[in-house]
C-alpha cells in the first residue's frame, strides 16, 4: 500500500481531524488525476477545460448551447466561457451564433472538425482513463462513486 497522505506531504504533525485529512486527500488525488489527464490531452493540443467544452457541445447536438449553459455543465468552473470558446473557434473546433430572438444570447456549436477530433481522441482517452484506475476493483469503484456523491451532495445516497 502507498504511504499515507501525511508522509506524502512530508507533514510532521498529524492532521487536525479525519475531515481535514479526507479533504486534503481528495484535493491531492483530484490534482494527480487531472495533471495526468492534462498531459495526455496535450498530445491532441487541448486542455482539460477545452476537451470538456467540446464534449458538452457534442452532447448538445446540432442546435448547440448558450454560453451560460455550457458554463453550468462544466466539470470544473471556468469564469470565462467566452475566451474558452474564442480559442476553440480560432482552431475551427466550434462556432458561435447569436440567437435570432435575443441578440444578447450566443450559442456555441461544435463543428465537423471538432467532432472529428473527439472521434480520434475517444479510444486513446478512454483507454488512458481506465489505465489510471486499473488497480481499483469494480466494487471499489462503485463504493468510490457513492462516497464522492455523498461528499458532493452533503447527504446519504
Amino acid at each position: 500500500m502507498a504511504p499515507g497522505l501525511q508522509a506524502e506531504l512530508k507533514q510532521k504533525t498529524p492532521f487536525t481531524s479525519r475531515q481535514q485529512e479526507a479533504y486534503l486527500a481528495l484535493l491531492r488525488t483530484a490534482d494527480a488525476l487531472q495533471s495526468s489527464m492534462e498531459s495526455k490531452l496535450k498530445e491532441f493540443g487541448l486542455t482539460g477545460t477545452q476537451y470538456n467544452a467540446l464534449r458538452i457541445l457534442r452532447g448538445a447536438g446540432p442546435e448547440g448551447l448558450p454560453c451560460s449553459e455550457i458554463g453550468e455543465r462544466m466539470i470544473t468552473h471556468d469564469p470565462d466561457i467566452t475566451r474558452l470558446l474564442n480559442r476553440l473557434e480560432q482552431r475551427g473546433l466550434v462556432e458561435r451564433i447569436r440567437d435570432q430572438h435575443d441578440r444578447r444570447v450566443i450559442y456555441g456549436k461544435i463543428t465537423t472538425a471538432g467532432q472529428k477530433l473527439l472521434r480520434e481522441m475517444q479510444e486513446p482517452i478512454e483507454k488512458y482513463g481506465k489505465e489510471m484506475l486499473r488497480h481499483v476493483s469494480q466494487p471499489e469503484l462503485q463504493k468510490l462513486i457513492d462516497l464522492l456523491e455523498l461528499v458532493r451532495c452533503g447527504r446519504k445516497v
